[in-house]
Protein backbone atom coordinates (compact mmCIF):
# COMPACT_ATOMS: atom_id res chain seq x y z
CA UNK A 1 0.00 0.00 0.00
CA UNK A 2 1.40 3.27 -0.90
CA UNK A 3 2.37 5.57 1.68
CA UNK A 4 0.10 8.74 1.14
CA UNK A 5 2.54 11.89 0.72
CA UNK A 6 2.41 14.37 2.96
CA UNK A 7 1.36 18.12 2.24
CA UNK A 8 4.30 20.50 1.23
CA UNK A 9 3.95 23.27 3.62
CA UNK A 10 6.02 26.07 3.36
CA UNK A 11 6.59 30.08 3.63
CA UNK A 12 6.55 33.14 1.89
CA UNK A 13 5.69 37.08 1.60
CA UNK A 14 3.43 37.66 -0.67
CA UNK A 15 0.46 40.26 -1.35
CA UNK A 16 -2.85 38.78 -1.08
CA UNK A 17 -5.85 40.14 -2.16
CA UNK A 18 -9.57 39.39 -1.13
CA UNK A 19 -12.35 40.55 -3.01
CA UNK A 20 -16.31 39.83 -2.27
CA UNK A 21 -19.71 41.41 -4.23
CA UNK A 22 -21.32 43.84 -1.49
CA UNK A 23 -24.83 42.80 -0.90
CA UNK A 24 -24.51 39.71 -2.88
CA UNK A 25 -27.37 37.51 -0.63
CA UNK A 26 -29.33 40.89 -1.72
CA UNK A 27 -29.29 40.40 -5.07
CA UNK A 28 -29.51 36.42 -5.06
CA UNK A 29 -32.78 37.31 -3.81
CA UNK A 30 -33.79 39.71 -5.88
CA UNK A 31 -32.82 37.23 -9.16
CA UNK A 32 -30.66 34.26 -8.56
CA UNK A 33 -29.86 32.70 -11.83
CA UNK A 34 -29.53 36.31 -12.84
CA UNK A 35 -27.18 37.32 -10.43
CA UNK A 36 -25.50 34.09 -11.05
CA UNK A 37 -24.95 34.65 -14.52
CA UNK A 38 -23.99 38.64 -14.04
CA UNK A 39 -21.37 37.42 -12.55
CA UNK A 40 -19.95 35.22 -14.36
CA UNK A 41 -19.75 37.37 -17.07
CA UNK A 42 -18.26 40.04 -14.66
CA UNK A 43 -15.77 37.44 -13.78
CA UNK A 44 -14.38 36.68 -17.18
CA UNK A 45 -13.31 40.58 -17.33
CA UNK A 46 -11.68 40.62 -13.75
CA UNK A 47 -9.83 37.41 -14.52
CA UNK A 48 -8.69 38.53 -17.55
CA UNK A 49 -7.10 41.89 -15.76
CA UNK A 50 -5.71 39.38 -12.56
CA UNK A 51 -3.32 37.37 -14.94
CA UNK A 52 -2.52 40.59 -16.87
CA UNK A 53 -1.41 41.74 -13.75
CA UNK A 54 0.86 38.65 -12.62
CA UNK A 55 -1.77 37.57 -10.15
CA UNK A 56 -3.02 34.28 -9.22
CA UNK A 57 -6.07 32.86 -8.45
CA UNK A 58 -6.29 30.98 -5.32
CA UNK A 59 -9.72 30.53 -4.31
CA UNK A 60 -12.92 30.89 -5.24
CA UNK A 61 -15.92 31.03 -2.99
CA UNK A 62 -19.54 32.01 -4.48
CA UNK A 63 -19.12 35.53 -4.90
CA UNK A 64 -15.37 36.25 -3.66
CA UNK A 65 -12.24 35.25 -4.78
CA UNK A 66 -8.44 34.98 -2.65
CA UNK A 67 -5.70 36.46 -5.40
CA UNK A 68 -2.00 36.39 -4.75
CA UNK A 69 0.65 38.75 -5.99
CA UNK A 70 4.37 39.21 -6.13
CA UNK A 71 4.29 42.57 -6.05
CA UNK A 72 2.08 44.56 -4.29
CA UNK A 73 2.21 47.53 -6.78
CA UNK A 74 0.66 44.79 -9.23
CA UNK A 75 -1.99 43.87 -6.56
CA UNK A 76 -2.91 47.57 -6.69
CA UNK A 77 -2.78 47.92 -9.90
CA UNK A 78 -4.74 45.29 -10.75
CA UNK A 79 -7.40 46.13 -8.16
CA UNK A 80 -7.97 49.90 -9.43
CA UNK A 81 -8.28 48.86 -12.89
CA UNK A 82 -10.72 45.95 -11.68
CA UNK A 83 -12.69 48.98 -9.84
CA UNK A 84 -12.87 51.00 -12.77
CA UNK A 85 -13.89 48.37 -15.37
CA UNK A 86 -16.70 47.68 -12.92
CA UNK A 87 -17.91 50.97 -12.85
CA UNK A 88 -18.01 51.21 -16.38
CA UNK A 89 -20.11 47.90 -16.73
CA UNK A 90 -22.13 49.23 -14.31
CA UNK A 91 -23.10 52.11 -16.03
CA UNK A 92 -26.87 52.23 -16.96
CA UNK A 93 -27.89 50.00 -14.13
CA UNK A 94 -30.03 51.17 -11.16
CA UNK A 95 -28.14 51.76 -8.38
CA UNK A 96 -29.90 48.66 -6.56
CA UNK A 97 -28.79 45.98 -9.13
CA UNK A 98 -25.50 47.25 -9.48
CA UNK A 99 -23.19 44.54 -8.65
CA UNK A 100 -20.29 46.39 -6.46
CA UNK A 101 -16.82 44.36 -5.47
CA UNK A 102 -15.36 45.40 -1.95
CA UNK A 103 -11.56 44.75 -2.38
CA UNK A 104 -9.17 43.97 0.60
CA UNK A 105 -5.39 44.02 -0.04
CA UNK A 106 -2.33 43.09 2.84
CA UNK A 107 1.36 42.51 2.00
CA UNK A 108 2.22 39.59 4.52
CA UNK A 109 3.76 36.09 5.97
CA UNK A 110 1.61 33.58 4.00
CA UNK A 111 1.51 29.82 4.85
CA UNK A 112 1.46 27.76 2.01
CA UNK A 113 -0.21 24.35 1.79
CA UNK A 114 -0.33 23.37 -1.79
CA UNK A 115 -2.25 25.04 -3.65
CA UNK A 116 -4.16 27.00 -0.99
CA UNK A 117 -2.77 29.88 1.10
CA UNK A 118 -3.65 30.27 5.02
CA UNK A 119 -2.36 32.95 8.18
CA UNK A 120 -2.38 36.01 9.47
CA UNK A 121 -1.73 37.60 6.19
CA UNK A 122 -4.53 36.37 4.92
CA UNK A 123 -7.16 36.82 7.35
CA UNK A 124 -5.99 41.07 7.08
CA UNK A 125 -6.64 41.22 3.61
CA UNK A 126 -9.66 39.35 4.47
CA UNK A 127 -11.35 41.63 7.43
CA UNK A 128 -9.65 44.74 4.67
CA UNK A 129 -11.98 43.52 2.24
CA UNK A 130 -15.00 43.79 4.99
CA UNK A 131 -14.74 47.36 5.82
CA UNK A 132 -14.15 48.57 2.26
CA UNK A 133 -17.02 50.62 0.78
CA UNK A 134 -18.30 48.97 -2.10
CA UNK A 135 -16.65 49.73 -5.40
CA UNK A 136 -13.56 50.38 -3.10
CA UNK A 137 -10.66 49.29 -2.16
CA UNK A 138 -9.07 49.14 1.81
CA UNK A 139 -5.43 48.70 2.05
CA UNK A 140 -3.30 47.84 5.34
CA UNK A 141 -0.29 50.06 6.01
CA UNK A 142 2.25 47.51 5.02
CA UNK A 143 0.80 47.67 1.50
CA UNK A 144 0.57 51.18 1.56
CA UNK A 145 4.57 51.80 1.96
CA UNK A 146 5.18 49.77 -0.77
CA UNK A 147 2.93 51.51 -3.42
CA UNK A 148 2.83 55.43 -2.24
CA UNK A 149 3.88 57.30 -5.16
CA UNK A 150 3.63 54.34 -7.36
CA UNK A 151 0.50 54.53 -8.04
CA UNK A 152 -2.23 56.84 -9.49
CA UNK A 153 -4.49 57.04 -6.78
CA UNK A 154 -5.41 58.92 -3.32
CA UNK A 155 -5.87 57.01 -0.50
CA UNK A 156 -7.34 58.66 2.01
CA UNK A 157 -5.70 57.89 6.14
CA UNK A 158 -8.29 55.68 7.77
CA UNK A 159 -6.26 55.44 11.05
CA UNK A 160 -5.99 52.16 13.49
CA UNK A 161 -8.81 50.22 13.05
CA UNK A 162 -9.88 46.85 14.90
CA UNK A 163 -10.32 44.12 12.81
CA UNK A 164 -12.43 40.75 13.56
CA UNK A 165 -10.33 38.06 14.98
CA UNK A 166 -7.32 40.16 14.49
CA UNK A 167 -5.43 40.19 17.45
CA UNK A 168 -3.56 43.86 16.85
CA UNK A 169 -5.38 46.70 15.31
CA UNK A 170 -4.49 47.79 11.94
CA UNK A 171 -3.90 51.18 10.02
CA UNK A 172 -5.50 50.89 7.04
CA UNK A 173 -5.97 52.81 3.98
CA UNK A 174 -8.78 53.48 1.51
CA UNK A 175 -9.16 54.35 -2.09
CA UNK A 176 -12.50 54.95 -4.32
CA UNK A 177 -11.86 54.28 -7.74
CA UNK A 178 -14.93 55.29 -10.24
CA UNK A 179 -15.93 55.22 -13.94
CA UNK A 180 -12.94 56.46 -16.20
CA UNK A 181 -14.14 60.14 -17.07
CA UNK A 182 -14.15 60.88 -21.24
CA UNK A 183 -12.83 59.36 -24.07
CA UNK A 184 -9.52 61.45 -23.11
CA UNK A 185 -8.93 60.74 -19.44
CA UNK A 186 -7.83 58.31 -17.42
CA UNK A 187 -6.16 55.72 -19.63
CA UNK A 188 -4.75 53.29 -17.46
CA UNK A 189 -7.42 53.41 -14.95
CA UNK A 190 -10.40 52.37 -16.97
CA UNK A 191 -8.39 49.71 -18.97
CA UNK A 192 -8.48 51.49 -22.20
CA UNK A 193 -6.27 52.24 -24.74
CA UNK A 194 -4.77 55.61 -26.05
CA UNK A 195 -4.10 55.66 -29.54
CA UNK A 196 -0.55 56.91 -30.86
CA UNK A 197 -0.57 60.39 -31.80
CA UNK A 198 0.13 61.08 -35.46
CA UNK A 199 3.48 62.85 -34.32
CA UNK A 200 6.38 61.62 -32.78
CA UNK A 201 5.21 60.77 -29.35
CA UNK A 202 8.04 60.62 -26.02
CA UNK A 203 7.67 60.20 -22.14
CA UNK A 204 10.67 60.78 -20.37
CA UNK A 205 10.99 58.84 -17.03
CA UNK A 206 12.05 60.42 -13.85
CA UNK A 207 15.87 59.14 -14.18
CA UNK A 208 16.55 56.96 -11.11
CA UNK A 209 19.58 58.47 -8.49
CA UNK A 210 22.51 56.43 -8.09
CA UNK A 211 24.03 59.31 -5.89
CA UNK A 212 24.86 58.01 -2.46
CA UNK A 213 23.02 60.62 -0.99
CA UNK A 214 19.11 59.73 -1.31
CA UNK A 215 18.67 63.47 -0.62
CA UNK A 216 20.08 64.32 -3.86
CA UNK A 217 17.01 62.78 -5.48
CA UNK A 218 15.81 66.13 -6.41
CA UNK A 219 18.69 66.36 -8.58
CA UNK A 220 17.81 63.42 -11.04
CA UNK A 221 13.94 64.75 -10.87
CA UNK A 222 15.43 68.12 -11.85
CA UNK A 223 17.31 67.20 -14.91
CA UNK A 224 13.98 64.76 -16.03
CA UNK A 225 11.95 68.29 -15.60
CA UNK A 226 13.90 70.25 -17.41
CA UNK A 227 14.16 67.82 -20.50
CA UNK A 228 10.88 67.38 -20.42
CA UNK A 229 9.83 71.23 -20.12
CA UNK A 230 12.13 72.13 -23.13
CA UNK A 231 10.53 69.10 -25.31
CA UNK A 232 7.43 70.96 -24.35
CA UNK A 233 8.21 73.88 -26.63
CA UNK A 234 8.44 71.41 -29.68
CA UNK A 235 5.11 71.91 -31.25
CA UNK A 236 5.54 68.50 -33.86
CA UNK A 237 6.32 66.27 -30.85
CA UNK A 238 4.03 65.04 -28.61
CA UNK A 239 5.31 65.16 -24.91
CA UNK A 240 3.84 63.76 -21.70
CA UNK A 241 3.34 65.62 -18.82
CA UNK A 242 5.89 65.36 -15.51
CA UNK A 243 2.56 64.20 -13.66
CA UNK A 244 2.08 60.69 -15.53
CA UNK A 245 5.81 60.43 -15.91
CA UNK A 246 6.53 60.67 -12.72
CA UNK A 247 4.19 58.02 -11.55
CA UNK A 248 6.78 55.42 -12.78
CA UNK A 249 9.25 56.66 -10.52
CA UNK A 250 11.44 53.84 -7.69
CA UNK A 251 9.17 51.54 -10.18
CA UNK A 252 10.59 48.65 -12.48
CA UNK A 253 9.54 49.27 -15.82
CA UNK A 254 7.80 47.15 -18.89
CA UNK A 255 8.63 50.10 -21.11
CA UNK A 256 6.12 48.08 -23.84
CA UNK A 257 3.31 48.75 -21.07
CA UNK A 258 4.79 52.44 -20.33
CA UNK A 259 4.30 53.00 -23.97
CA UNK A 260 0.21 51.64 -24.17
CA UNK A 261 -0.55 52.92 -20.76
CA UNK A 262 0.90 56.48 -21.80
CA UNK A 263 0.12 56.65 -25.42
CA UNK A 264 3.69 57.35 -26.67
CA UNK A 265 6.01 55.79 -29.41
CA UNK A 266 8.77 56.93 -27.63
CA UNK A 267 10.42 56.06 -24.07
CA UNK A 268 13.18 57.84 -22.16
CA UNK A 269 14.51 56.75 -19.30
CA UNK A 270 18.40 57.07 -17.55
CA UNK A 271 20.41 58.16 -14.19
CA UNK A 272 21.99 60.76 -12.67
CA UNK A 273 24.76 59.98 -10.23
CA UNK A 274 26.62 63.15 -8.07
CA UNK A 275 29.94 63.30 -6.28
CA UNK A 276 31.00 66.41 -4.82
CA UNK A 277 31.59 68.67 -7.99
CA UNK A 278 30.91 65.59 -10.68
CA UNK A 279 27.83 64.33 -12.32
CA UNK A 280 27.63 61.61 -14.64
CA UNK A 281 24.25 60.84 -16.28
CA UNK A 282 23.31 58.36 -18.31
CA UNK A 283 20.42 58.39 -20.92
CA UNK A 284 18.56 55.72 -23.64
CA UNK A 285 15.97 56.21 -26.01
CA UNK A 286 13.70 53.23 -26.63
CA UNK A 287 11.20 52.55 -28.89
CA UNK A 288 8.38 51.20 -26.65
CA UNK A 289 6.21 49.35 -29.57
CA UNK A 290 9.36 47.15 -30.51
CA UNK A 291 11.90 47.44 -27.66
CA UNK A 292 15.11 48.52 -29.84
CA UNK A 293 17.15 50.95 -28.86
CA UNK A 294 17.16 54.21 -31.13
CA UNK A 295 20.56 55.98 -29.25
CA UNK A 296 21.81 55.42 -26.22
CA UNK A 297 25.02 57.78 -24.25
CA UNK A 298 26.94 58.49 -20.88
CA UNK A 299 28.07 62.04 -19.82
CA UNK A 300 30.68 62.11 -17.53
CA UNK A 301 31.69 66.08 -16.63
CA UNK A 302 31.71 68.80 -14.00
CA UNK A 303 28.69 69.57 -11.90
CA UNK A 304 29.14 72.79 -13.68
CA UNK A 305 27.99 71.14 -16.68
CA UNK A 306 24.56 70.09 -16.20
CA UNK A 307 23.06 72.90 -18.06
CA UNK A 308 25.55 71.53 -21.46
CA UNK A 309 24.19 67.88 -20.86
CA UNK A 310 20.72 68.58 -20.97
CA UNK A 311 21.07 70.82 -23.83
CA UNK A 312 23.07 67.81 -25.31
CA UNK A 313 20.52 65.37 -24.45
CA UNK A 314 17.84 67.59 -26.41
CA UNK A 315 19.88 67.83 -29.40
CA UNK A 316 20.01 63.98 -29.18
CA UNK A 317 16.52 63.21 -29.05
CA UNK A 318 15.26 65.78 -31.51
CA UNK A 319 18.09 63.91 -33.58
CA UNK A 320 17.05 60.44 -33.36
CA UNK A 321 13.02 61.29 -33.86
CA UNK A 322 14.14 63.59 -37.07
CA UNK A 323 12.32 66.60 -35.39
CA UNK A 324 12.68 69.79 -37.13
CA UNK A 325 12.76 73.01 -35.50
CA UNK A 326 11.00 76.13 -35.90
CA UNK A 327 13.39 79.24 -36.00
CA UNK A 328 11.36 80.26 -33.00
CA UNK A 329 11.26 76.83 -31.27
CA UNK A 330 15.03 77.34 -31.76
CA UNK A 331 15.41 80.19 -29.80
CA UNK A 332 13.24 79.07 -27.04
CA UNK A 333 15.00 75.27 -26.98
CA UNK A 334 18.22 76.48 -26.70
CA UNK A 335 17.51 78.91 -23.86
CA UNK A 336 18.64 79.38 -20.24
CA UNK A 337 16.72 80.41 -17.50
CA UNK A 338 19.52 79.99 -15.31
CA UNK A 339 23.01 79.18 -15.40
CA UNK A 340 23.53 79.29 -11.20
CA UNK A 341 23.40 75.12 -10.20
CA UNK A 342 22.27 76.38 -7.02
CA UNK A 343 19.74 78.69 -7.72
CA UNK A 344 18.21 75.89 -10.21
CA UNK A 345 18.02 73.44 -7.18
CA UNK A 346 16.32 75.91 -4.63
CA UNK A 347 13.91 76.00 -7.97
CA UNK A 348 13.45 72.37 -8.66
CA UNK A 349 12.69 71.90 -4.94
CA UNK A 350 10.04 74.71 -4.83
CA UNK A 351 8.03 73.80 -8.17
CA UNK A 352 7.91 69.92 -6.60
CA UNK A 353 5.79 71.58 -3.46
CA UNK A 354 4.00 74.06 -5.76
CA UNK A 355 2.49 70.61 -7.52
CA UNK A 356 1.38 69.53 -4.43
CA UNK A 357 -0.66 71.89 -4.12
CA UNK A 358 -1.31 72.29 -0.16
CA UNK A 359 -1.83 75.53 1.77
CA UNK A 360 1.70 74.32 3.56
CA UNK A 361 3.14 73.43 0.44
CA UNK A 362 2.79 76.79 -1.18
CA UNK A 363 4.85 78.42 1.71
CA UNK A 364 7.28 75.59 1.45
CA UNK A 365 7.47 76.43 -2.22
CA UNK A 366 7.88 80.00 -1.33
CA UNK A 367 10.66 79.44 0.56
CA UNK A 368 12.89 77.69 -2.21
CA UNK A 369 12.11 79.66 -4.47
CA UNK A 370 13.02 83.43 -2.77
CA UNK A 371 16.08 81.17 -1.93
CA UNK A 372 16.77 80.69 -6.02
CA UNK A 373 16.01 84.30 -6.84
CA UNK A 374 18.31 85.60 -4.04
CA UNK A 375 21.27 83.14 -5.92
CA UNK A 376 19.72 84.37 -9.53
CA UNK A 377 17.76 87.58 -9.42
CA UNK A 378 17.23 87.59 -13.34
CA UNK A 379 15.69 84.08 -12.82
CA UNK A 380 12.60 84.62 -15.12
CA UNK A 381 10.61 81.31 -14.19
CA UNK A 382 11.73 81.03 -10.62
CA UNK A 383 10.03 84.65 -10.18
CA UNK A 384 6.84 83.18 -11.94
CA UNK A 385 6.54 80.40 -9.94
CA UNK A 386 6.69 82.58 -6.94
CA UNK A 387 4.16 84.57 -8.29
CA UNK A 388 2.33 81.17 -9.04
CA UNK A 389 2.28 80.80 -4.96
CA UNK A 390 0.09 83.86 -4.51
CA UNK A 391 -2.36 82.97 -6.98
CA UNK A 392 -2.57 79.37 -4.54
CA UNK A 393 -3.37 82.35 -2.33
CA UNK A 394 -6.06 83.76 -3.81
CA UNK A 395 -7.63 81.28 -5.51
CA UNK A 396 -7.72 78.78 -2.54
CA UNK A 397 -8.23 81.16 -0.21
CA UNK A 398 -4.92 80.25 1.45
CA UNK A 399 -4.80 83.61 2.97
CA UNK A 400 -6.85 86.40 4.56
CA UNK A 401 -4.96 89.05 3.01
CA UNK A 402 -6.26 88.51 -0.53
CA UNK A 403 -5.69 92.34 -1.77
CA UNK A 404 -1.70 91.91 -0.68
CA UNK A 405 -1.48 88.36 -2.49
CA UNK A 406 -2.92 89.82 -5.85
CA UNK A 407 -0.65 92.82 -5.56
CA UNK A 408 2.39 90.75 -5.12
CA UNK A 409 1.19 88.23 -7.80
CA UNK A 410 0.93 91.37 -10.36
CA UNK A 411 4.24 92.77 -9.30
CA UNK A 412 5.63 89.18 -9.28
CA UNK A 413 4.37 88.82 -12.85
CA UNK A 414 5.46 91.90 -14.58
CA UNK A 415 9.10 91.74 -13.05
CA UNK A 416 8.98 87.99 -14.62
CA UNK A 417 7.61 89.03 -18.12
CA UNK A 418 10.12 92.29 -17.94
CA UNK A 419 13.27 89.46 -17.69
CA UNK A 420 11.57 87.15 -20.41
CA UNK A 421 8.97 88.28 -22.20
CA UNK A 422 8.36 84.56 -23.51
CA UNK A 423 8.22 82.74 -20.37
CA UNK A 424 5.22 80.56 -20.59
CA UNK A 425 4.21 80.17 -16.83
CA UNK A 426 5.10 84.05 -16.54
CA UNK A 427 2.66 84.51 -19.38
CA UNK A 428 -0.24 82.05 -17.97
CA UNK A 429 0.24 84.66 -14.41
CA UNK A 430 -0.27 87.64 -16.17
CA UNK A 431 -3.59 85.66 -17.83
CA UNK A 432 -4.63 84.92 -14.11
CA UNK A 433 -4.08 88.58 -13.17
CA UNK A 434 -6.35 89.37 -16.26
CA UNK A 435 -8.84 87.32 -14.59
CA UNK A 436 -8.90 88.59 -11.31
CA UNK A 437 -9.54 91.82 -13.58
CA UNK A 438 -12.19 90.74 -14.96
CA UNK A 439 -10.79 91.39 -18.40
CA UNK A 440 -11.39 88.05 -19.62
CA UNK A 441 -11.37 87.84 -23.62
CA UNK A 442 -7.70 89.56 -22.47
CA UNK A 443 -6.92 86.44 -20.45
CA UNK A 444 -7.76 84.07 -22.91
CA UNK A 445 -6.01 85.40 -25.99
CA UNK A 446 -2.71 86.07 -23.06
CA UNK A 447 -3.05 82.32 -22.56
CA UNK A 448 -3.49 81.12 -25.74
CA UNK A 449 -0.02 82.35 -26.21
CA UNK A 450 1.64 80.60 -23.17
CA UNK A 451 -0.21 77.44 -25.37
CA UNK A 452 1.70 78.90 -28.57
CA UNK A 453 4.92 78.76 -26.95
CA UNK A 454 4.79 75.53 -25.01
CA UNK A 455 1.95 73.62 -27.13
CA UNK A 456 3.24 69.90 -24.93
CA UNK A 457 2.51 71.56 -21.78
CA UNK A 458 -0.68 70.09 -19.67
CA UNK A 459 -0.55 73.00 -17.09
CA UNK A 460 -0.74 75.04 -19.38
CA UNK A 461 -3.85 74.08 -21.46
CA UNK A 462 -5.40 73.40 -17.92
CA UNK A 463 -4.96 77.26 -17.00
CA UNK A 464 -6.10 78.06 -20.63
CA UNK A 465 -9.28 75.76 -20.00
CA UNK A 466 -10.05 77.99 -16.91
CA UNK A 467 -10.05 81.27 -18.93
CA UNK A 468 -12.35 79.93 -21.43
CA UNK A 469 -14.58 78.95 -18.93
CA UNK A 470 -14.25 82.11 -17.17
CA UNK A 471 -14.42 83.99 -20.36
CA UNK A 472 -18.05 82.28 -21.32
CA UNK A 473 -16.86 80.02 -23.52
CA UNK A 474 -17.11 76.70 -22.05
CA UNK A 475 -16.98 74.68 -24.86
CA UNK A 476 -13.56 75.42 -25.98
CA UNK A 477 -12.76 75.67 -22.54
CA UNK A 478 -13.54 71.36 -22.24
CA UNK A 479 -11.32 71.04 -25.44
CA UNK A 480 -9.03 72.62 -23.60
CA UNK A 481 -8.71 70.51 -20.52
CA UNK A 482 -9.22 67.44 -22.49
CA UNK A 483 -6.22 68.38 -24.64
CA UNK A 484 -4.30 68.47 -21.26
CA UNK A 485 -5.84 65.20 -19.90
CA UNK A 486 -4.72 63.34 -23.12
CA UNK A 487 -0.92 65.13 -22.26
CA UNK A 488 -1.48 64.07 -18.39
CA UNK A 489 -2.96 60.55 -18.63
CA UNK A 490 -2.66 60.07 -14.92
CA UNK A 491 -3.76 64.10 -13.94
CA UNK A 492 -4.58 65.15 -11.04
CA UNK A 493 -8.47 65.79 -9.42
CA UNK A 494 -7.78 69.89 -10.34
CA UNK A 495 -8.18 68.54 -13.87
CA UNK A 496 -11.75 67.27 -12.92
CA UNK A 497 -12.44 70.12 -11.35
CA UNK A 498 -12.04 72.14 -14.51
CA UNK A 499 -13.69 69.59 -16.65
CA UNK A 500 -16.74 69.98 -14.16
CA UNK A 501 -16.84 73.76 -14.42
CA UNK A 502 -16.66 73.65 -18.14
CA UNK A 503 -19.55 70.84 -18.63
CA UNK A 504 -21.69 72.65 -15.80
CA UNK A 505 -21.42 76.40 -17.99
CA UNK A 506 -22.52 74.32 -20.58
CA UNK A 507 -25.57 72.64 -19.02
CA UNK A 508 -24.38 69.27 -19.04
CA UNK A 509 -25.44 69.21 -15.15
CA UNK A 510 -25.63 64.80 -15.44
CA UNK A 511 -22.11 65.00 -17.00
CA UNK A 512 -20.71 67.36 -14.57
CA UNK A 513 -22.38 65.43 -11.52
CA UNK A 514 -20.61 62.20 -12.46
CA UNK A 515 -17.81 63.78 -13.15
CA UNK A 516 -17.45 65.74 -9.81
CA UNK A 517 -18.66 63.05 -7.87
CA UNK A 518 -15.44 61.11 -9.28
CA UNK A 519 -13.44 63.55 -8.27
CA UNK A 520 -14.82 63.49 -4.09
CA UNK A 521 -14.58 60.22 -4.20
CA UNK A 522 -10.97 60.57 -5.28
CA UNK A 523 -10.35 63.06 -2.83
CA UNK A 524 -13.39 64.36 -0.51
CA UNK A 525 -11.14 67.35 1.19
CA UNK A 526 -11.15 69.02 -2.44
CA UNK A 527 -13.63 72.08 -1.55
CA UNK A 528 -14.12 73.11 -5.13
CA UNK A 529 -15.60 70.07 -5.72
CA UNK A 530 -17.73 70.61 -2.83
CA UNK A 531 -19.04 74.44 -4.18
CA UNK A 532 -19.63 73.24 -7.71
CA UNK A 533 -22.10 70.22 -6.10
CA UNK A 534 -23.69 72.46 -4.03
CA UNK A 535 -24.80 74.91 -6.98
CA UNK A 536 -25.44 71.83 -9.36
CA UNK A 537 -27.99 70.47 -6.36
CA UNK A 538 -29.16 73.96 -6.09
CA UNK A 539 -30.52 74.09 -9.75
CA UNK A 540 -32.07 70.73 -9.10
CA UNK A 541 -33.75 71.77 -6.14
CA UNK A 542 -31.86 69.25 -4.05
CA UNK A 543 -31.53 71.96 -1.00
CA UNK A 544 -30.98 69.06 1.58
CA UNK A 545 -28.01 68.05 -0.36
CA UNK A 546 -26.92 71.81 -0.87
CA UNK A 547 -26.92 71.81 2.74
CA UNK A 548 -24.51 68.51 3.24
CA UNK A 549 -22.01 70.16 0.85
CA UNK A 550 -21.60 73.47 2.57
CA UNK A 551 -21.13 71.22 5.73
CA UNK A 552 -18.88 69.23 3.81
CA UNK A 553 -16.59 73.14 2.65
CA UNK A 554 -16.76 74.06 6.31
CA UNK A 555 -15.41 70.60 7.52
CA UNK A 556 -12.58 71.29 5.42
CA UNK A 557 -12.03 75.36 5.86
CA UNK A 558 -14.15 76.18 8.96
CA UNK A 559 -13.26 79.24 8.32
CA UNK A 560 -14.30 79.49 4.45
CA UNK A 561 -16.65 82.47 4.10
CA UNK A 562 -19.00 83.50 0.58
CA UNK A 563 -16.79 86.52 -0.40
CA UNK A 564 -13.59 83.59 -0.94
CA UNK A 565 -15.94 81.81 -3.28
CA UNK A 566 -16.17 85.24 -5.31
CA UNK A 567 -12.35 84.87 -5.92
CA UNK A 568 -13.20 81.08 -7.02
CA UNK A 569 -16.23 81.42 -8.81
CA UNK A 570 -14.53 84.09 -11.81
CA UNK A 571 -17.07 84.27 -14.43
CA UNK A 572 -17.58 87.03 -17.35
CA UNK A 573 -21.49 85.93 -16.62
CA UNK A 574 -22.36 88.00 -13.41
CA UNK A 575 -25.89 86.21 -13.59
CA UNK A 576 -25.26 83.14 -13.15
CA UNK A 577 -21.81 83.88 -10.72
CA UNK A 578 -24.67 85.46 -7.90
CA UNK A 579 -26.95 82.36 -8.60
CA UNK A 580 -24.00 80.24 -7.31
CA UNK A 581 -23.07 82.26 -4.49
CA UNK A 582 -27.12 82.28 -3.50
CA UNK A 583 -27.03 78.92 -3.41
CA UNK A 584 -23.79 78.40 -0.77
CA UNK A 585 -25.95 81.24 0.99
CA UNK A 586 -29.00 79.37 1.05
CA UNK A 587 -26.43 75.89 1.85
CA UNK A 588 -25.69 77.61 4.93
CA UNK A 589 -22.25 79.59 4.04
CA UNK A 590 -21.69 81.96 6.17
CA UNK A 591 -21.14 85.48 4.88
Amino acid sequence: MEQEQPVRVGRRLAAIVAADVAGYSRLMGLDEVGTARTLREHRKVTDALVAKHGGRLVKSTGDGVLLEFPSVVDAVECAVAVQAVMAERNQGIPEDQRMLFRIGINLGDILIEGDDILGDGVNVAARLEGIAEPGGICISSFAYDQVRGKVPVDFTDLGEQTLKNITRPVKAYACSIGAAIGSSSMSTLGNKLLQLPKKPSIAVLPFDNFSSDAEQGYFADGITEDIITTLSYISSLFVIARNSCFVYKGKARDLRKVGEELGVRYVLEGSVRRSADRIRVTAQLIDAMTGNHLWADRYDRPLKDVFDIQDELTKEIVSALRVVLTEGEEARVWQRSTNNVGAWGDAVRGFDYIWRGTAADIITARKYLTSAIAQDPMYAKAIAMLACTHYFDVRFAYTNAIEEAKRQLAELTDQALALDPNEPYAIVMKANVLVFEERFDEAIEVAKRATAISPNDALIWLALARDYISGGRPAEGEQAIRTGMRLNPFFPVNYLAVLGDALIHQGKNSEALDVLCELVRRNKNYISAHLHLAGLYSEAGELDKVRQEIAEVLRINPSYRVPMAKNFYLSSDAVRKEAFLDALRRGGLPT
